[in-house]
């Protein structure tokens, strides 16, 4: 069997058939803008759905319950016009029958996004800094330094996501050797692109490493990236406030449950999510539930750090849940992608997110993060967290089920041909599958006449009774889930729960 290669394919900036020219506009401070990123419609392979999971609850019993500390249970809810969301024939987000909002947001999507291009070097007395930049006035301060990562000088080449205030950055950098004393025998840049939106920058990464190489080989010559930049700029729309807005909220409820968390896409996938698998194996189910639970992930790893911001990407599929009303009050699942010491203070104010870097002083800055992964080393300082580093027999499944589905659609792809899903989106549907079975199955309980949570339930969840206790716990408290939790206590014949409270 042909295995993948663990690097996503480069594509190549392909001109589309020109619209009407994008109107100019004021500077854009990205620091200052509040705009969410919008979602763009990717096609699927099958539903996305995961509601009517077959319960088995079990004979209530007695004893201490343990309920969400939140007074209240989120609910099922129809999507903003009662879809639960469709495909068409061949697995494409299906727009018909959309309103004229939700057209509307769907044709903001596709419209190219790029507000700002620039170019990073590395100056031998002055360090990193900005030598080009369009527009001129735009603030890229700090930009220097999430475009070339630290310890990149050891390096050839590398590619860079990163977070910019509200805006979401992708940076190619090379290393060219060069007979000058004054570089120090070597030229180091980096050329990047800032968009309100990550899920569209990969489409310019071919061009990006082309660009970078030019400007290796014939520093101060720009007119490539100006002509991309006035093809490609944003389109900013009417209002005086000069910024880049988000996709109509409005029409995000139904376009997420038609479309499966689309704004999850930032690579074609060709070795993404199996070089993930493979890198972590089976504790994807221990970092599967710190992503549920929402807490801060940082990943550390020496550079390169593209294939680390794809890890960072995968961590965020495993949270996906395509419940109505599910998440609205826990924090955001946000990427940061790559950081350095100068996000110290923006990460200080953060509740939930995933985060790689290559600066390992990260790893001192305890208050920052729950849980730190070093390479393949998944670890936590938090004691309350550490009984989920432990993989039970339920974790075990999970990804047995998990590497027989992906091992079948290699087979399938390789022998019969078999396009119509792909390795992403089997990850994707299968983690959100899993997720609203739980929720499902807890929603459920909590709106019945007895609200018991059983081992019967968490059996039914994909759970393990007890070793997945402690997660259960957690889980009632972060999503605000009233239910009464019954579990057995294999030690003696009755049942225990003092020690849940």
């Amino acid at each position: 069997m042909v295995e993948q290669s663990d690097r996503a394919p480069l594509l190549d900036w392909e001109e589309v058939p020109p619209g009407q020219p994008p109107p100019s506009g004021p500077s854009l401070d990205p620091s200052d803008s509040a705009s969410s990123e919008p979602s763009k419609c990717r096609p699927q392979g099958r539903e996305g759905g995961g509601s009517g999971w077959a319960l088995s609850p079990g004979a209530p019993g007695s004893g201490t319950a343990v309920r969400g500390r939140s007074p209240h249970s989120p609910s099922i809810q129809a999507g903003p016009e009662g879809d639960a969301g469709a495909t068409d024939e061949e697995g494409d987000c299906a727009f018909t029958g959309l309103s004229v909002k939700e057209r509307r947001a769907a044709e903001w999507e596709e419209k190219d996004q790029i507000v700002a291009v620039f170019v990073v070097t590395f100056d031998t007395r002055s360090g990193n800094m900005v030598e080009w930049c369009l527009p001129q006035d735009v603030n890229l301060e700090g930009v220097e330094f999430k475009s070339m990562a630290s310890g990149s000088h050891r390096i050839a080449n590398d590619f860079i996501y990163f977070r910019k205030g509200s805006y979401f950055g992708l940076a190619c950098f090379a290393n060219m050797p060069v007979e000058s004393e004054l570089e120090r025998g070597a030229r180091m840049k980096s050329v990047g692109i800032l968009s309100p939106s990550y899920t569209l920058l990969y489409r310019y990464m071919h061009f990006l490493e082309n660009q970078v190489r030019h400007q290796l080989q014939c520093p101060g010559q720009y007119s490539p990236l100006e002509a991309f930049y006035e093809d490609k700029k944003a389109v900013l729309p009417p209002g005086g406030n000069g910024l880049v807005t988000a996709c109509p909220t409005s029409a995000l409820g139904t376009m997420v449950n038609r479309c499966m968390h689309p704004e999850m896409k930032i690579t074609h996938p060709a070795g993404c999510m199996s070089q993930f698998i493979r890198f972590f194996g089976e504790q994807i189910m221990v970092l599967w539930k710190f992503a549920l639970l929402r807490k801060r992930i940082l990943i550390f790893s020496p550079p390169p750090v593209g294939v680390v911001c794809y890890r960072v990407y995968c961590c965020c599929c495993l949270a996906n849940v395509s419940i109505p009303g599910i998440g609205a009050s826990v924090p955001e699942f946000r990427p940061f992608f790559y950081i350095n010491v100068a996000d110290i203070t923006a990460l200080e104010t953060e509740l939930s997110y995933v985060a790689c870097t290559t600066e390992k002083i990260f790893e001192e800055k305890k208050e920052l993060y729950d849980v730190y992964i070093d390479n393949q080393n998944v670890k936590t300082h938090r004691e309350s967290l550490q009984p989920l580093l432990r993989i039970n027999s339920a974790d075990r499944e999970k990804y047995r089920k998990l590497s027989e589905q992906r091992q079948l659609l290699l087979y399938s792809q390789e022998v019969d041909g078999d396009c119509t899903t792909n390795e992403e989106d089997l990850f994707i549907l299968f983690f959100m599958e899993q997720n609203n079975r739980i929720f499902q199955t807890l929603l459920e309980v909590a709106g019945s006449a007895d609200p018991t949570l059983t081992a019967e339930h968490v059996r039914a969840m994909g759970l393990d009774p007890q070793g997945d206790r402690g997660f259960l716990v957690d889980l009632l408290e972060v999503y605000g889930i009233d239910v009464m939790l019954v579990i057995d206590n294999p030690c003696c014949p009755q049942r225990c729960f003092g020690d849940l409270m």
